[in-house]
């Protein structure tokens, strides 16, 4: 079987195809080149979720910077996970240790030393990100690497870049379906007013806290079981995802803990309002109510994606912060009348996800895994 990148890349690495691995990437890089050009969008983006007339001119300004950097951001968060996947766990981190310290240096000193506000911000976003794609692709043209960006190793052929659109489409729609669901509660959530779009826009932040720390989890995860599955290795492809969902089980406790009874503090952080405080620190133990199941959601996530099943991860992308999502968001607005309810939809949303995770899992693992295994 032929899964592609970063799975791919794991798949063939596992099972001995340094050559196919070679071909994989270059298509990646090309596909990856896509969508730029679309700060026109952004700005209509901003002007949906509510950015004033006194914020859209900022807003402009910092996207018009960043724009320019876009290639970089694609060709950075690419060949991350590319390298991730090459198991070069430690060098992927280091690409990117670079390119946010260097964001978090040049911050202060281009919006407070030089006074450049907004564009400070944006130009030191810009050359982070550069410092990492130049990174990354030194990398790839060194003799350290087993893969290849060379124009020579490019093939396009054996249906290898519909392959990588496959594995990496559902992924996009994941993202581009978080902010439209984004958008769209923060349009229903702005009928109970100012305060509480500001608490909710808070509880998303602390609620951000677990979901980056078990994203990260299973993301790590993902190139040591693409490994497996490419080696056909089926007893060390499940010790290391039960090992894994163990491992999520006890970080998503440890984490909805400290954010449900610290929400407090990590609200007050945020808001000096009174009407606003009350609302973000509601809001923020509504969300955190699926931080427990998170971690197994994600993993899940990432085990389907090392098989290479495009279907699967397909339908899982469409449907936690779409298919069921949207539904389940409006549902709730039309018959009730209350903004903690409206809140609740994502911890709802997120144990049905989980849910569906796992019945996809199994029906991949029928249908992907290798019924003999090469070593047990």
């Amino acid at each position: 079987m032929k899964v592609y990148c970063p799975a791919g890349i794991t798949n063939a690495l596992g099972g001995v195809e340094n050559g196919e691995a070679k071909h994989i990437l270059a298509p990646t890089v090309t596909a990856n080149r896509k969508g730029t050009g679309l700060t026109p969008i952004c700005i209509a983006l901003c002007k949906a979720i509510g950015a004033s007339p006194d914020t859209i001119e900022y807003a402009t300004q910092y996207l018009r910077i960043v724009a320019i950097g876009i290639p970089f951001l694609i060709i950075s968060n690419a060949f991350s996970n590319i390298i991730r996947s090459e198991g070069r766990a430690k060098t992927a981190m280091s690409g990117m240790i670079i390119g946010n310290m260097a964001n978090v240096i040049l911050d202060p000193v281009m919006i407070l030393l030089l006074g450049w506000n907004v564009a400070g911000a944006a130009i030191a976003t810009v050359i982070g990100n550069i410092l990492s794609a130049v990174f990354y692709v030194s990398h790839l043209l060194s003799k350290k690497s087993q893969l290849s960006i060379r124009l020579q190793d490019y093939k396009a052929g054996d249906k290898i870049a519909g392959s990588v659109f496959a594995i990496g489409i559902p992924a996009s729609l994941n993202s581009v379906l978080m902010s439209v669901s984004n958008i769209f509660i923060n349009n229903l959530m702005a009928h109970y007013g100012d305060m509480a779009v500001a608490g909710l826009g808070v509880a998303m932040k602390v609620n951000m806290i677990v979901v980056m720390l078990l994203i990260g989890l299973g993301t790590g995860i993902q190139p040591l079981l693409g490994y497996c599955f490419g080696a056909g290795n089926r007893k060390r492809y499940f010790a290391v995802l039960k090992f894994s969902i163990l491992l999520a089980f006890v970080l998503s406790a440890i984490m909805t803990c400290v954010c449900y009874f610290g929400a407090d503090g990590l609200v007050s952080a945020f808001l000096e309002d009174a009407d606003a405080y009350d609302f973000g620190f509601q809001f923020s133990r509504i969300y955190i109510l699926s931080g427990p199941i998170l971690g197994q959601l994600f993993v899940f996530i990432n085990a389907i994606q090392s098989t290479g099943a495009a279907l699967p991860s397909l339908i899982l992308s469409i449907s936690r912060q779409g298919l069921l999502y949207l539904p389940i968001l409006f549902i709730i607005n039309a018959t009730t009348d209350s903004a903690r309810l409206l809140a609740l939809a994502q911890p709802v949303t997120d144990y049905l996800a989980t849910a569906l995770a796992i019945i996809l899992f199994v029906i991949t693992c029928k249908k992907y895994f290798p019924k003999k295994s090469s070593i047990e």
